[in-house]
């Protein structure tokens, strides 16, 4: 089924949109909740709780790619779980890091202020349309992936300082575009 007969089905409330989204996109949103938690229940109750959310933001919303839709709900419901099962441990790690300097990039607070999503968006692919490709596939490996970046200089044969110093500048590139775009970073 296409993305958008599965987008008409939750705007008339039909129970079949999360049957359909499950089928087309659960493994994909499984391995994105699962890649973060690496605890499959965890994962599945991620990926639940993204179809609920999904369920309860459209309409009014009407997302124009569905699985990418989708994939953002799961992947910040998983990084919620994450934040609060650390907080828990107080632990610490590689997920966290990966977060926090994203987080450091963008500001305290950052998605509470963005008021237009989609200006953000248009921002966020102009600034990876301006990156070379490796660093592109650095950033989005670190900052969407959340990938460890001794396993990104693996995956990529680079050295891990390569890595850091290729994610430093792309941040301080993000914070110089998205200054210009009329965000306090």
């Amino acid at each position: 089924m296409t993305d958008e007969k599965i987008t008409e089905l939750y705007l008339s409330r039909s129970e079949d949109a999360i049957s359909e989204s499950a089928r087309k996109y659960g493994k994909y949103c499984f391995a994105i909740a699962n890649g973060i938690l690496r605890d499959r229940d965890d994962a599945l109750e991620c990926v639940n709780d993204a179809y609920l959310r999904a369920w309860n933001s459209i309409p009014p919303k009407r997302p124009e790619h569905l699985g990418a839709f989708l994939a953002r709900i799961t992947r910040n419901a998983a990084i919620n779980r994450y934040k609060a099962d650390k907080a828990k441990k107080r632990g610490g790690g590689e997920l966290t890091a990966a977060i926090e300097e994203f987080e450091n990039c963008l500001g305290e607070g950052f998605e509470d202020r963005v008021v237009d999503s989609q200006v953000f968006s248009a921002l966020l692919d102009s600034f990876l349309a301006s990156l070379g490709k490796e660093d592109r596939i650095v950033f989005v490996l670190r900052y969407f992936e959340l990938l460890p970046v001794k396993k990104i200089a693996s995956d990529l044969s680079l050295n891990r300082n390569t890595v850091k110093t290729s994610l430093y500048r792309s941040r301080e590139k993000l914070k110089k575009v998205l200054t210009k775009g009329g965000f306090d970073v």
